[in-house]
């Protein structure tokens, strides 16, 4: 049987139901070639279906209906007899772009049917197939002046006039079979950034008031509570409020297998469900969402031009009349027409013009697979010839998030591990960083919980109980000293400013007015830093920089401990931008890696900023590369990335000009008929586009990290 006239599903099995709802998980049936919309409406036209829900790549189904009209078990019959209609429609595994094939499929007829017609026949059929060329070309003399096609209507010209009509209609048909499977790469090099776009998630599930309703995606605001089961793509980015899920990111980091998400969790919309339920808390929806991002990025991505890309064109269209003078000279020389047209076969153009932008575009896809969105060529071109790289330290080389780094208890009855039990007690209703820090650390030593009276928070300062009859402070020490009076003495004093001078941040804890001790927390190391730097300098970078407004202390710790070259500390946010401003004077190809509101001057003023996945909008705005992943190694990826590419686009540059100077010299020599130097430049030329499609396989390692919403 026809497997489109067959039902399309296999191992159909139905895996969650409730009274007027079903989903199902099934398999292909092998041969399918109908395209979702196909299914979909097919199913739609069953007896007493509502409304159908196709999640194709997660092979997932979900049905509503009336149930006075059907049930579950009548429509798991219908669907595993269901028998698709011959009208709807049908995509093959590799779609034809509309009509394109034409002028190849007639062409080679009548290159084929050539020595069974007459000489007048030939002649006509000839002239015929070779109007459009002769169309084309007439209109760019008068337009841009003479270029490849006229080259090529010219070849064909001087054949049929020598009435050699088949290698006329040879070189007709490999113009055709060349400007298809050129025009089908580039193609496919925009069809590869293309999907990187999200598909339209359509009709969203939100719960309102107690109830789950169905609306459409644009409906949903930023504050909904979106549920979303087995099958579907979450279509806002968010918090999981409850649930737990097994979720595909692969969309945004191109990890492909499923991560656990719970509460608490980042999710980003264009990631799948694949088993579980989540409700999630909506921060952004529509255009703010990681995928309307992507969307934005890659409109940008195929509008840039580099300038190799720029070059490589203006280049070609000069060596166009340097073929036509050669043919020219090959004609006056042995007076042989058909080596003339031979000549005239091989140009440069094709390659050239169309190899660089498919090698660019097939790496920002690769990029963008491995969550680096990349805002055009231009950018990996000047990627490529950094050599140096600046790096702000908060949020960048180091995580953002603070984490203790010692207890230090005043008062004998208290252990380093109760004075963090303590102020845990207390903090543990906020959400300060500090307050998340302390917590945390509380819950790894798991020690015990102080009982306490109501916290009273005291905005910018701290918080204050009553704990024991005593009353407890936790904050600042200007709270604890100065608004609370805790007495600090000289001893105390000592131990504090070593902490202070070593770039800690102090949680200072007073109990019935005595200092009970003072928690050190500290901006923690990226544990890829290290790694990050090195690959970097393997990759060709000269000088690596850290700007920071900590001390100098911290500063050159963190420095040794990464291997940079140098630090600036004590830095405003005008400093930074002064700093990188006066790099770029003395010669430096620079790129600026930050993620705060204060880099923003610095990720413009820089060749390129890279903004990373926690950064704010601001920030990301002003950048040239954003990384959705929280993982710095990408820095390195990016630029690993953008080298490959450029020795690549290099590569292919000598191939073309290397190929098409033996084919013009061998064709001028006369080792060359038209049809053999057709065949010749228009292969070579498809190799070497397919070689620049390549561009995006370099090898990018895969990493697990954090996914931000921002």
């Amino acid at each position: 049987m026809n497997p489109s006239a067959a039902s399309p599903f296999v191992a159909l099995r139905p895996v969650h139901r409730l009274a007027d709802r079903v989903r199902f998980r099934f398999d292909l049936a092998q041969g399918t070639l109908l395209e979702p919309p196909g299914i979909t409406r097919a199913v739609e036209n069953l007896p007493g279906v509502r409304t159908v829900r196709l999640a194709w790549r997660a092979r997932s189904l979900t049905i509503t209906f009336a149930p006075d009209e059907t049930d579950v078990e009548r429509l798991t019959a219908a669907l595993r007899d269901l028998h698709l209609p011959p009208h709807l429609p049908q995509t093959p595994a590799h779609p034809v772009h509309g009509k394109a094939w034409m002028p190849v499929a007639a062409s080679a007829a009548l290159l084929l049917s050539t020595k069974q017609l007459s000489p007048p026949l030939q002649r006509a059929t000839t002239l015929t197939a070779a109007l459009p060329l002769y169309g084309e070309a007439l209109g760019d003399v008068f337009k841009e002046g003479i270029n490849s096609h006229v080259l090529e209507a010219l070849a064909v010209a001087i054949s049929t006039a020598s009435q050699d009509y088949v290698a006329a209609n040879t070189t007709v048909f490999m113009l055709a079979l060349g400007e298809y499977l050129e025009n089908s790469i580039a193609r496919r090099s925009n069809d590869l950034l293309k999907n990187l776009l999200r598909p339209d998630t359509g009709w969203v599930w939100v719960e309102q008031d107690g109830v789950e309703r169905q609306i459409e995606a644009s409906e949903v605001t930023v504050g909904a509570t979106v549920i979303v089961g087995a099958g579907a793509a979450i279509p806002v980015d968010g918090t999981v409020l409850g649930g737990e899920a097994m979720v595909n990111e692969a969309s945004m980091t191109g990890e492909a297998v499923p991560v656990s998400r719970r509460r608490g969790d980042v999710v980003l919309s264009g990631t799948v469900v694949e088993e579980g339920r989540l409700r999630i808390y909506a921060e952004h929806v529509g255009r703010k969402t990681a995928a309307a991002r992507i969307a934005d990025y890659v409109e940008q991505s195929l509008q840039a031009k580099s300038q190799t890309q720029l070059g490589a064109a203006r280049l070609a269209d000069k060596l166009v009349p340097g073929v036509l003078g050669l043919a020219g000279v090959t004609w006056w020389l042995t007076g042989d027409w058909r080596r003339a047209a031979a000549v005239l076969q091989a140009d440069y153009a094709c390659a050239l013009k169309l190899a660089t932008p498919v090698a660019f575009k097939s790496a920002m896809f690769r990029a963008g697979q491995s969550g680096i969105l990349i805002k055009g060529a231009d950018v990996l071109e000047r990627l490529a010839e950094v050599d140096t790289f600046v790096f702000d330290k908060t949020g960048t080389l180091t995580t953002g998030h603070l984490a203790v780094t010692d207890s230090i208890a005043f008062d004998p009855q208290y252990s380093a591990e109760d004075l963090i039990d303590l102020a845990a007690s207390v903090e543990e209703h906020y959400f300060h960083p500090l307050a998340l820090a302390v917590v945390q650390a509380a819950r790894q030593n798991q020690g015990r919980h102080f009982d306490h009276k109501e916290v009273e928070f005291i905005a910018a300062h701290g918080v204050a109980t009553v704990i024991e009859g005593q009353r407890v402070v936790v904050g600042s020490r200007h709270f604890v000293e100065d608004d609370e009076g805790v007495r600090i003495n000289t001893r105390q004093r000592q131990r504090i400013e070593r902490l202070f001078a070593q770039g800690k941040t102090l949680l200072y804890i007073g109990f019935g007015g005595r200092l009970l001790g003072v928690i050190a927390l500290k901006d923690q190391l990226r544990e890829a830093s290290a790694a990050t730097v090195a690959r970097l300098r393997s990759l060709g970078v000269k000088r690596i920089v850290m700007l920071t407004g900590d001390h100098p202390d911290r500063a050159a710790e963190i420095a040794a401990q990464i291997g940079l070259d140098e630090f600036h500390a004590q830095l405003l946010p005008e400093d930074k931008a002064a700093l990188v401003a006066q790099m770029k004077a003395d010669g430096a190809k620079l790129a600026f890696v930050g993620d705060g509101i204060n880099d923003a001057p610095a990720l413009a003023g820089a060749h390129v900023g890279f903004a990373m996945a926690q950064g704010a909008d601001i920030a990301r705005l002003s950048s040239d590369i954003a990384l959705l992943e929280d993982d710095i190694a990408r820095v390195a990826d990016a630029k690993q990335l953008a080298n490959a590419t450029l020795r690549l686009i290099g590569r292919n540059f000598k191939l073309t000009v290397g190929l098409n100077s033996a084919i013009l010299a061998a064709a001028a020599a006369g080792k060359l008929t038209p049809v053999a130097a057709s065949v010749a430049h228009n292969g070579s030329t498809i190799g070497i586009l397919l070689n620049a499609l390549r561009g995006g396989q370099a090898a990018l390692p895969r990493r697990r990290a954090q996914l931000s919403p921002r």
